[in-house]
């Protein structure tokens, strides 16, 4: 919309009325901190919620791979032969032997239901989601034969447990004797403490040798599971359909998303009713300049009818009401993303002081299952954002626009 020189200086006249304008001007700054704070809440709020998908998809998929091959009866005894399988397949990275069971550990009186995780020694270290993540302790410690493990901080702290600490893992299905099952209990030292930073997964895993789990377990050279990566995580399917139909009566195939299917499909479904609620601020805040302009027109009726007769046509005056809705608009959502992104990036210190202000938890990492507030801006969303609340801004303007294009300076001017 491109605005002659007289037209530039009457739309800026406009966007800084005069003294006795005020109230003009106060419903114009609400207009535009209504838009600032729609677009600010959109980016915020849909930034979250990305990165609460992409933190647990990384850190669970990161442990679990896009798909696992389990064994019939929890036992894959020709795991070997399975894993060059589905390495041979195209489209499939890596696949890596795995024990899961759960356990229960115990550690001065104290009692708590793990998950013990087997691993080859270079996969423990390797692991994505393990690297980087010891907070005490270390992973070059728990090795073979070492009778040492690592566990999740929460679990660590629940038991009262540190390094050098012996807890003891409880396997009821032991050996069985002429008096029945004996129950298996083996002490393990703990070598490393470990936060992957999701609270369910801290507070139940045990990661020990796939060799050390074998033996606690009874499982001679057995795996419970064989864990697949592959290049494409949304098409792990199509990629896997051909192995599927090889290892059939043998193993079954789950992938991430039957897996994890509720959990991903409730996200996917409250990030569309939290983008729609939240686009209806960005909407009324369109009504307001809608609003605010209306006033502007009618408390300059009087100018556009002598700008009329000097010879302003109404394409003009439709530009200059245009352009000052419009940039109430664009003034808004720059505010709005600034405020947006400057949130994003103090986003702990923020929710830290509103904890400290009402004295409630207001991330519980029980309840929200990560430790930590996530944030993953999506340059598309956020030009989405911007577009929308450009589109609602320019749309408000067009009925006070026409309304002021329409003035008949006759009518107006016929008394003065």
């Amino acid at each position: 919309m491109l605005l002659t020189r007289y037209e530039r200086m009457i739309a800026r006249r406009y966007l800084l009325p005069g003294k006795g304008e005020r109230f003009i001007v106060l419903v114009a700054g609400f207009s535009l901190g209504a838009v600032m704070l729609g677009v600010a809440a959109l980016v915020i709020v849909m930034s979250v919620m990305n990165g609460f998908r992409a933190e647990l998809f990384d850190k669970i998929v990161g442990l679990n791979g896009h798909a696992v091959i389990q064994g019939v009866g929890g036992r894959l005894p020709d795991w070997r032969a399975i894993a060059a399988q589905a390495r041979a397949t195209p489209g499939v990275i890596s696949a890596l032997p795995l024990i899961e069971q759960p356990l229960a550990a115990t550690y001065n009186g104290r009692a708590e239901a793990v998950l013990v995780r087997g691993m080859r020694v270079e996969d423990i270290r390797a692991n994505p989601s393990l690297r980087g993540k010891v907070v005490a302790g270390s992973f070059a410690s728990v090795t073979q034969g070492s009778n040492r493990i690592a566990i999740g901080s929460r679990l660590a702290e629940m038991l009262g447990a540190q390094i050098g600490s012996e807890i003891a893992l409880f396997n009821p299905q032991g050996q069985t004797t002429p008096f029945g099952t004996v129950p298996r209990i083996v002490s393990y030292q703990v070598g490393a403490i470990f936060e992957i930073g999701v609270y369910d997964l801290d507070k139940a895993y045990v990661v020990m040798p796939i060799e050390d789990a074998q033996t606690l377990l009874l499982m001679g050279d057995a795996a419970s599971m064989v864990e697949v990566q592959t290049t494409d995580p949304d098409r792990v399917g199509e990629i896997l359909a051909p192995l599927a139909g090889r290892i059939g009566g043998q193993a079954v195939i789950a992938d991430w998303r039957s897996m994890n299917a509720e959990l991903f499909d409730a996200l996917a479904v409250e990030r569309v009713a939290m983008f729609t609620v939240l686009c209806i601020i960005i909407l009324v805040a369109a009504f307001n300049i809608a609003s605010s302009l209306i006033m502007l027109v009618r408390a300059k009726t009087r100018d556009i009818a002598i700008l009329r007769t000097m010879g302003a046509g109404r394409a003009a005056m439709l530009r200059v009401f245009m352009a000052v809705g419009t940039s109430i608009g664009v003034l808004g959502t720059l505010a709005g993303l600034l405020l947006g992104f400057v949130f994003l990036f103090y986003r702990q210190g923020v929710v830290g002081i509103v904890q400290f202000v009402t004295g409630q938890n207001l991330w519980d990492p029980s309840v929200r299952i990560l430790t930590e507030l996530p944030s993953q801006p999506d340059p598309v969303e956020i030009a989405l954002i911007v577009a929308m609340s450009l589109l609602f801004s320019f749309l408000a303007t067009l009925y006070p626009a026409w309304k002021a294009a329409n003035t008949d300076p006759v009518q107006v001017l016929r008394y003065e």
